[in-house]
């Protein structure tokens, strides 16, 4: 798996844990829902960290809980 859909996979896990959509998140994120959608749809390969942070904030997990998953133990190599 690679580091996009990783981030994509624990998004969903969080947002169904937290019953908030993804345009929910988006409101209390503060991320517009353009930049969310190319995120949940594999048009950004590469999210910020600040990006990331601000998703963290709208649902309400430090960023050790939200990468503090097995998803991220085995990613495929990014530099080929």
């Amino acid at each position: 798996m690679d580091i996009s859909h990783a981030i994509i996979t624990r998004l969903n896990e969080l947002c169904a844990a937290k019953r908030v959509t993804v345009n929910g998140l988006c409101i209390r994120s503060g991320v517009t829902q353009s930049t969310v959608h190319d995120i949940m749809a594999s048009k950004t390969h590469s999210p910020g960290i600040a990006t990331i942070k601000k998703l963290c904030d709208g649902l309400d997990v430090t960023m050790r809980d939200f990468f503090n998953n097995s998803l991220f133990d085995d990613l495929d190599q990014e530099i080929q």
